[in-house]
């Protein structure tokens, strides 16, 4: 797993007895879980009487390491051997190590699944209509003279159940234009399921 320097300095101060001492680390890990886990949960640290005498400033720097860990660790499907090396080289204790191993993988399938039921796939287009209008003139100018096409696409988002509309108006150039990216678009794509 690799980390930008901000990442890294965050899991450092975390990681630092004099920043978070010890009795506040555990709870600081599993909170960082829960918040990833439960939306109710991601400000529970800020008021909670266990932090009382953490500044907040690092505080709030030690729980954004604890969480992007947490999540890349999840993401990655780290065990155990491959988070220890980053908390290694953040200074971490073996006692900080295997707390933070310890709690992280107690969580690890739940926020697995969490992270694959978040959807980042494009709409599909499952249908389309279409109209032909034809502007001879305008309230602007004498005459126009133009062909409009106005499109209607219907669209079909994962973990929606109904279908979505997209609707665009384009001169004949512009559609023209289109078609020769959709059609680019699927040659690829047919290059791309061959390999």
């Amino acid at each position: 797993m690799e980390f930008g320097s901000t990442v890294l300095d965050n899991l450092s101060v975390a990681g630092d007895a004099a920043h978070i001492p010890d009795k506040c680390f555990d709870q600081l890990v599993k909170r960082a879980c829960r918040g990833v886990l439960s939306e109710q949960e991601r400000n529970s640290i800020a008021d909670d009487a266990v932090f009382k005498g953490v500044d907040k400033a690092i505080l709030k720097s030690a729980y954004s390491g604890i969480v992007s860990l947490v999540l890349e660790a999840a993401k990655q499907d780290a065990d155990a051997d491959g988070i220890s090396p980053v908390l290694e080289e953040c200074k971490f204790t073996a006692d900080r190590i295997k707390t933070f191993n310890d709690i992280f993988l107690s969580q690890k399938t739940a926020l697995q699944i969490l992270l694959g039921s978040i959807g980042t796939s494009h709409p599909h287009i499952v249908d389309v209509d279409w109209r032909l209008d034809y502007y001879i003139k305008s309230s602007q100018m004498e005459r126009i003279n133009e062909a409009v096409y106005l499109i209607s696409l219907k669209t079909e988002v994962p973990g929606v159940s109904e279908l979505q509309e997209v609707q665009f108006s384009c001169s004949l150039e512009q559609l023209q234009d289109l078609v020769g990216k959709l059609k680019d678009a699927s040659k690829c794509m047919e290059k791309l399921a061959q390999i």
